[in-house]
């Protein structure tokens, strides 16, 4: 659990590598080779006809598809982030979605929410103003980032599949878009929104680095289905705020992106939301069905 956080608390250092490549042929990349690693690893497994099964279901095939969709879109505000040096907003979106994901199953599950969540998820919507009135705008790729996840944890929490099983699904629906993206950055000249086409066939460090977005989207989430399946959702929970704190970390001391005086009124209100909101977790151990789906997930 601590390897799969750290490895995707640490993966802005690796776009940043490749942030000269536009954010929609990374997603691309990533998803293709995703895919192949998580094909290669379900047959190496026995596990293949399970993939098979769960495509050929019409309902789990719709869920995979809607699914697919939210997930990606959450991969590309990630990988755009690192590109526009917005580590920090990143970071927050992932603190934020916990609490996004409690107040989703109460808008659209019927889950009730204790005195203490309630408090939880107003000192969210509390540090969410405080930044659209002190910067001017609302921090959009924060909530980008923590709806995407949190509908995508929704949409997730009515299909019951193994989470190796289900991303796998996730990007064999997408690879027919991902690699028309690519023919068309390769053969066509088409460069997204930033930055320079080609990567994959241009230097030779580019193209084992798109490749490697696939284990870096593949392993951890090996480690999480592990994880997820031999811990309390209590401590999934808890452990999983190493992946923003890292992110935090890394922009301030790596990328050296300054806090505003808005930003360092804003996160400590997350912190103690999120203090509130997993000490009542702790002691109730039942966390909503889109966060329990969002743990099953990849950054």
């Amino acid at each position: 659990m601590v390897a799969a956080c750290t490895a995707w608390g640490l993966s802005a250092l690796y776009y940043h590598l490749i942030d000269h490549i536009p954010p929609l042929e990374v997603l691309a990349h990533r998803t293709i080779w995703s895919l192949v690693l998580l094909t290669a690893y379900l047959i190496a497994r026995g596990r293949f006809r399970q993939l098979v099964r769960l495509m050929s279901n019409r309902k789990s095939l719709a869920i995979v598809a809607v699914s697919g969709l939210l997930i990606s879109v959450n991969w590309f505000i990630f990988i755009s982030s690192v590109q526009w040096g917005r580590v920090i907003e990143s970071s927050l979106g992932y603190y934020i979605f916990p609490l996004v994901a409690v107040a989703l199953g109460y808008l659209f599950l019927g889950e009730r929410l204790s005195r203490w969540q309630r408090a939880a998820v107003a000192l969210a919507i509390l540090a969410v103003l405080v930044l659209t009135a002190g910067l001017g705008v609302a921090p959009w790729i924060s909530l980008g980032l923590a709806f995407s996840f949190g509908f995508y944890g929704l949409v997730k929490s009515r299909m019951k599949a193994d989470p190796v099983l289900a991303v796998t699904a996730e990007v064999a629906i997408l690879s027919p878009l991902a690699l028309f993206w690519i023919w068309g950055v390769s053969t066509q000249g088409w460069t997204g929104l930033v930055g320079r086409s080609g990567g994959f066939f241009g230097q030779g460090a580019d193209t084992w680095l798109l490749i490697g977005s696939g284990l870096l989207t593949g392993v951890p989430l090996v480690l999480m289905g592990y994880a997820v399946n031999h811990l309390r959702l209590a401590t999934v929970g808890l452990v999983q705020y190493l992946n923003p704190t890292l992110q935090f970390v890394i922009a301030v001391t790596v990328f050296d992106k300054t806090m505003t005086l808005w930003h360092m009124i804003a996160f400590p209100l997350i912190w103690i939301g999120l203090a509130v909101y997993s000490w009542d977790s702790m002691r109730r151990d039942k966390p909503s069905a889109a966060m329990r789906a969002g743990t099953d997930s990849v950054t």
